[in-house]
């Protein structure tokens, strides 16, 4: 798995984590606190497709992860 498609996944899953624990409906109902954390991983989307700067891809570059040829992150 390359750089990218992990950073993808992991923001996948947040929202997903977020709102499952956020949301009313939701079985694993605890807080709507947890919606922030939604709100923080879209803002963070956001910005980065703006500057390119990716706290995770950062991260994923210093274990050695490499990206796909032309890939978002950097």
């Amino acid at each position: 798995m390359n750089a990218e498609r992990i950073v993808r996944s992991v923001a996948g899953f947040f929202v997903l984590l977020s709102l499952g624990l956020g949301a009313e409906a939701s079985p694993l109902f605890l807080s709507h606190g947890y919606l922030w954390l939604a709100v923080f991983v879209g803002a963070n989307l956001f910005q980065s497709g703006f500057t390119g700067l990716c706290p995770l891809a950062n991260i994923l570059h210093k274990l050695g992860i490499k990206d796909s040829a032309g890939g978002c992150c950097k």
